[in-house]
């Protein structure tokens, strides 16, 4: 299959890679100077468009997502499909769908789970939004990217359901460090706190697969310095598209809210940014101290 690849940054790249390792022939395109083996890169995104069954965005933020559609459904060929890997606002995952259909084009939002680490092994999860045919053309290729990949309905649906899995994770890992602070201060030790919690009603995927304390559990960015698997801005992009479809929906969400204040103080005001969303535990270790 022919595919065109916009956007090969940390995940766009890996996963563009994994494609061709299967025998496709990909043609990328990005604004920066990339490489990636065996992908033939194109002029623009439109070139990368034409004449490609299926192309794959994965960008920033929804205002470019729209952008770059612009550029590429006209190129792209009657019936071809657009499968939207970024992680953007549901309002602009649903007007791309919108100009698609009336293109004569197929359409899939389907955010991904499971960080770059993810991407260069092929172990996404796709949380995928749209017609069944268009989820049909995609599903192959997810199986090449990665371990799962749920069709969530209409489009849509798929940032929905990563908008709301991220929300989880961010009030959650908040919750973790906390309970890791206050465990320090009450002078109990942090191997046995993780011993409990990991196997009592405390238990989350935070605490037990990604737990925040160094040392403690299996091997996690904590034990590298905070170094990002998941970086503290791309959390505060996440929170604000829940709260921004919260908003929308007439939703409450006060923990969401909430953690997207902490979180934006913790990347703007305070040492979050460029490291994991994680580093959210020394942040209250020391909070207060003089």
């Amino acid at each position: 299959m022919k595919i065109g690849f916009i956007g090969l940054g940390n995940m766009g790249g890996p996963m563009a890679a994994n494609l061709i390792k299967a025998g496709h022939e990909v043609v990328g395109f990005d604004t920066a100077d990339v490489c990636v083996d065996g992908l033939a890169m194109a002029a623009s995104a439109a070139e990368a468009a034409t004449n490609s069954e299926v192309v794959i965005t994965m960008l920033p933020n929804g205002a470019i997502l729209r952008s770059v559609a612009d550029q590429i459904i006209p190129a792209m060929g009657n019936g071809s499909t657009l499968i939207d890997c970024s992680t953007v606002d549901v309002e602009s995952a649903r007007a791309v769908d919108d100009q698609t259909t009336a293109a004569g084009l197929l359409f899939v939002d389907a955010p991904v789970s499971g960080g770059v680490g993810g991407a260069s092994a092929g172990t996404l999860t796709f949380m995928a939004g749209g017609s069944d045919a268009a989820f049909a053309v995609a599903e192959p290729l997810f199986d090449i990217m990665g371990q799962k990949a749920v069709h969530c309905g209409a489009a849509g649906a798929g940032q929905a359901a990563k908008i709301c899995n991220n929300m989880i994770l961010g009030v959650t890992m908040i919750a973790t460090c906390e309970a890791f602070a206050l465990a320090d201060k009450l002078g109990l030790d942090r191997s046995k706190m993780f011993d409990v919690v990991s196997t009592s009603s405390g238990y989350s995927w935070t605490m037990n697969a990604y737990c925040p304390a160094p040392g403690v559990g299996p091997k996690s960015p904590a034990d590298n310095d905070y170094q990002p698997g998941f970086a503290s801005e791309l959390m505060l992009k996440d929170l604000g598209l829940s709260q921004q479809a919260a908003a929308s929906a007439d939703a409450d969400t006060p923990m969401g809210q909430l953690a997207l204040e902490l979180y934006q103080r913790f990347v703007e005001d305070e040492d979050g940014l460029g490291k994991d969303f994680s580093a959210m535990l020394p942040r209250f270790q020391h909070r207060g101290r003089k």
